[in-house]
């Protein structure tokens, strides 16, 4: 096993077999690219997350960010990886030639990525927060903010940050309390508190731009009132150099179980009454705009999430192949020599699991890339606007799936290994507790499940559910034979979910509460639904293949296979049981006291 951050062959598979990425390079905006390139860029991607990012991910754990009173702390290394990550262009890859960037496809760069992330999610923090912060002022700003910012941002002297959530408000964004004051020269001054922002304090680049939700005074109440304003750590002077200190205090740093190599801190504006802000887009509006920032960590999250899974996998393979203990159930004669533990049927179980999970939620999320390519250069306005509201129903889905069920992969991971797996010799301790922030990071379970089943799965009448639909048929209808059972199993699970909504819709409309009470449920039950369809659809590339297949391809697409039926073993069956108690109208979540728990 040559790497254990990425099996480079199955991600080959997902990009090229699964995604026929390299079909992009026949349109306008990649014509300078081709599979070449895209190797080139995953080549190096992977040497620098192995030489420079890998070689911290323990000791950033274990000597986390600190802070003095003065300024923020953290081990060198950070800062010699976000270099090299920089002279590599990456944080520009995906970006327009006219931005330094390499004009990657957003599949492509997402994938380079995801590699950053299995090696040292901590340090990838700083460069990908700060890649969605240039995104959204991209799509937002004026081309006075692009300059000043975000340019910088891409040149890798600026970092960014979003800033959301507040001590007394949580999630709930309609609740926050930071003001904005217009200026006379167009200018605003903010007031407030911001918790849990990533990245809002370090010594790592010459700035950091924030971008800060807040109420201009006098703004309607709720989210209808919340505008966006970026808010530099040090103001920016006319000719683009660094100016004097703005009025942002770091207020104390968040100690959290995992991503202990990303700052997390309780930012303060205005304390001296002269935080400088300004306004990006229009008044009130900030809400849907910080969403373009929120929709792609979402995405990265989930990514996030499977890379975590994913590495956890091949650790815990590569321990059980060179594990011996034990003997064959078979086995009298206690003298004959121990076989290596993937020879149990239990561990197969859970490394079967955990290819099914990491495997199935690294397709998951190159789909949802692969979809923002076609959103921004589908050749057809109508192509565009379908993958655009396919991702906007899936995008719950690939924030959670794989927040869920990697993490499970996490655990299973530490299980192989047995009583080592939970000692910190071995880093699949660490994988777990950095996982475990991701169902809570970027929005809950919860809030993701009343994001799908309240909104995405009915907008529009269900017209994006019903294109999805459509897509999950055409693959049943075009399945090889040899996958038969498993074609006909998601055609009943597409129904079942079907069924399902056709009994909520009507009582969401009379009954909101009963009917969203258990959408943590439906959650569960689709995104299990579209990985079973990527599953088959991965298998059916397999199986195709595999008559032709030569020495470890041979290898690997029978584990494609077996993955596959894995998954339509285990895993799918268990949607029925959250349809029937979804289509039960369940009320116990509703009906019990809050005095009863």
């Amino acid at each position: 096993m040559t790497s254990k951050l990425i099996n480079r062959r199955d991600l080959d598979f997902v990009l090229y077999e699964l995604l026929d990425v390299d079909r992009l390079c026949e349109r306008p905006r990649y014509t300078d690219h081709s599979r070449e390139t895209f190797t080139a860029a995953l080549d190096t991607a992977e040497k620098i997350a192995e030489d420079k990012f890998a070689t911290h991910n323990r000791k950033a754990d274990l000597n986390e960010p600190h802070f003095d009173g003065q300024r923020v702390h953290m081990i060198p290394e950070v800062k010699e990886a976000l270099a090299a990550f920089i002279d590599a262009g990456f944080m520009a890859a995906g970006q327009d030639y006219d931005y330094g960037g390499m004009q990657l496809p957003h599949v492509m760069a997402l994938a380079c990525n995801g590699i950053f992330k299995a090696a040292n999610v901590g340090t990838a923090g700083y460069p990908f927060l700060t890649i969605g912060n240039a995104n959204l002022l991209l799509a937002h700003g004026s081309r006075e903010q692009i300059d000043r910012y975000v340019r910088p941002e891409l040149e890798g002297r600026f970092f960014g940050t979003m800033c959301l959530s507040e001590p007394q408000a949580g999630s709930s964004l309609a609740d926050i309390r930071t003001t904005a004051t217009p200026q006379p020269d167009g200018s605003y001054r903010i007031v407030g508190t911001k918790m849990w922002i990533s990245g809002g304090d370090h010594e790592l680049s010459e700035n950091i731009v924030h971008l800060v939700l807040a109420r201009i005074q006098g703004a309607p109440a709720g989210v209808k009132g919340i505008s966006l304003f970026i808010v530099p750590r040090y103001r920016v002077n006319d000719d683009g150099s660094r100016g004097p200190r703005n009025d942002v205090a770091l207020a104390g740093l968040n100690h959290k179980m995992g991503y202990r190599g990303t700052v997390n801190t309780f930012l303060s504006f205005g304390e001296k009454g002269d935080c400088y802000a300004e306004l990006v887009g229009e008044p009130h509006k900030g809400l849907s705009y910080m969403f373009h920032m929120m929709n792609e960590a979402r995405i990265g999250v989930g990514f996030g999430a499977a890379m975590l899974g994913y590495t956890g996998y091949l650790h815990a393979l590569d321990y059980a192949r060179n594990r011996p203990q034990g003997r064959p159930l078979g086995a009298k004669d206690p003298t004959t020599p121990q076989v290596p533990i993937t020879e149990h049927a239990d561990v197969r179980r859970m490394l079967l699991a955990q290819k099914a999970y990491a495997e199935g939620g690294l397709a998951l999320c190159l789909y949802a890339g692969r979809l923002v390519d076609e959103e921004r250069t589908g050749e057809a306005d109508e192509a565009r606007r379908r993958a655009h509201a396919l991702l906007d129903l899936l995008t719950p889905v690939v924030k959670s799936w794989p927040s869920q069920w990697c993490l499970e992969a996490n655990s299973l991971a530490i299980q192989v290994h047995g009583g080592y797996g939970y000692t910190r010799e071995y880093p699949v301790e660490q994988f777990y507790r950095d996982n475990r922030l991701n169902p809570i990071h970027e929005g809950t379970f919860g809030i993701q499940a009343l994001d799908l089943l309240g909104r995405k799965a009915v907008m529009d009448g269900g017209a994006a559910l019903a294109e999805l639909a459509k897509d999950m048929t055409a693959t049943i209808a075009d399945t090889p034979a040899e996958l038969a059972a498993e074609a006909a199993a998601l055609g009943a699970a597409l129904a079942d979910a079907d069924a399902t909504l056709r009994v909520l819709v009507p009582v969401m409309a009379k009954d909101p509460a009963l009917a969203l009470a258990n959408a943590a449920a439906f959650l569960e039950a689709f995104g299990h639904t579209v990985v079973a369809w990527l599953w088959l659809r991965m298998a059916a590339a397999a199986t195709r293949a595999l008559p032709s297949a030569q020495g470890e391809d041979g290898n690997f697409y029978r584990g494609k296979i077996a993955a596959c039926r894995w998954f339509f073993r285990w895993e799918l069956p268990k949607t029925r049981a959250w349809h029937q108690l979804l289509r039960s109208l369940d009320d116990t979540c509703i009906t019990t006291d809050p005095a009863w728990l």
